[in-house]
């Protein structure tokens, strides 16, 4: 059923995107915090604009990512009565995210630098029969980040990065609901829950050139607390409503080494703190009441990544990459059918191909691997009601073009 959706299909752990660019994909984003050739280093790590020659870079990216999901139905129950429903066909789809990043020299140690790209999202759809449509048929999430930043050339060895980061959220959570009021009819009626907010942060970058081979990127990304205002939709009735939501922070460590002149291997590790996001709680704007409580019993994670660079002629680079993505998701309770999450593996090739001395192109490919993940989940925390039981299969392809210039 899922269509196209700007807001992505999350390929990173939770609902994190990683596609900040299109060059990373070929890569499996291994080292990114240390790569530092286009300005797309802007997210990654502030600091690698001072290693970017002194001219006006511009990066444009666009990801497409097509994604399978699909469920399987291991003994579910009903709900009073109503029919258990089927397995919801295939509630991926495919996906775009656009990236675009700016940078330009002020003096010969000190850059400005923008970035603007969606940094988190999921887009998930099951068919209205769905057997978990009591716990959600439609969820989207959409975070656009506008990163303005500057970063300062120490000395030689030294480079560090400040961003500032101004996120754009908005939600649109469905649920089916019984109308025990028509019994015994057996209706169903679609709740819908939206909202939006704007919430800020930063981000810290450090570059360290350890010698003319090796350099090491260090980067700390903030929270972002967001309080999403908007309204719970019932049949006829709208309330307004609000979710408390704090976006997680992230360190990372990464390194880059060139073995010689035309191989480079890279390596990076990254922790992300999920467990800021624990309950995602519906409250009543007017009364303060809880409307819905949703547990989620997310755990940090970390992601592990190694690739290679290996420049095959003057004007042609190769890539491949490969990744483990742990799931802030670790057991089967928490597990939900808006977010079925689970570990997976990336395996990643691509190319940077010059065109001419001042513009050239990244292109990348990257298969997701995704372990089968099982739910055993009560519908809003009461056994008494319904256990929606099964597992997720899911696979992810993406497909990563970028175009870089300077001037």
């Amino acid at each position: 059923m899922g269509g196209m959706s700007i807001a992505g299909s999350a390929v990173a752990a939770g609902f994190a995107l990683q596609n900040q660019n299109g060059a990373g994909t070929g890569y499996a984003y291994a080292g990114a915090a240390a790569v530092a050739q286009d300005a797309s280093t802007i997210y990654f790590n502030p600091a690698g604009m001072t290693y970017l020659a002194p001219r006006h870079h511009v990066s444009g990216a666009l990801s497409l990512l097509v994604r399978s999901l699909k469920f399987n139905d291991t003994g579910s129950g009903t709900l009073l009565g109503y029919p258990l429903g089927d397995n919801g066909g295939q509630a991926g789809g495919l996906a775009a995210i656009p990236a675009v990043y700016w940078t330009m020299p002020v003096t010969s140690a000190l850059r400005l630098g923008l970035g603007v790209s969606p940094t988190f999202g999921n887009s998930t759809e099951w068919k209205n029969t769905f057997i978990g449509r009591y716990q959600g048929v439609f969820s989207e999430i959409n975070a656009i980040n506008f990163n303005p930043s500057i970063a300062w050339r120490v000395n030689d060895a030294i480079s560090l990065g400040l961003g500032f980061n101004v996120v754009r959220f908005e939600a649109d959570l469905r649920t089916m609901s019984p109308v025990t009021a028509l019994l015994p009819a057996r209706v169903d009626t679609r709740a819908k829950v939206t909202g939006d907010d704007i919430g800020f942060g930063y981000n810290l970058g450090a570059m360290f050139q350890l010698n003319q081979a090796t350099r090491v990127g260090l980067t700390y990304r903030s929270t972002v607390n967001l309080k999403v205002d908007g309204h719970l939709g019932v049949l006829s009735s709208t309330l307004p409503a609000s979710v408390s939501v704090e976006l997680p922070n992230t360190a990372s460590i990464a390194i880059s080494h060139r073995v010689n002149d035309r191989l480079q291997l890279l390596g990076d590790l990254t922790w992300t703190g999920w467990s800021s996001i624990s309950t995602l709680t519906v409250r009543s704007r007017t009364s303060g009441s809880v409307l819905s409580n949703e547990p989620l019993g997310f755990k940090d994670s970390y992601r592990v990544g190694v690739g290679a660079q290996y420049q095959y002629s003057d004007t042609f680079r190769l890539q491949t990459g490969v990744a483990y993505d742990q799931s802030p998701v670790r057991n089967a309770t928490d597990r939900t059918v808006r977010l079925p999450d689970s570990d997976r593996v990336w395996l990643s090739v691509g190319f940077n191909q010059k065109i001419n001395e001042r513009t050239s192109i990244d292109a990348g490919y990257a298969h997701l691997f995704f372990d089968k993940s099982e739910i055993d989940r009560a519908t809003n925390n009461n056994p008494m009601l319904q256990v929606v039981r099964g597992s997720f299969n899911t696979s992810v392809h993406i497909i990563s073009v970028q175009l870089n210039h300077r001037f």
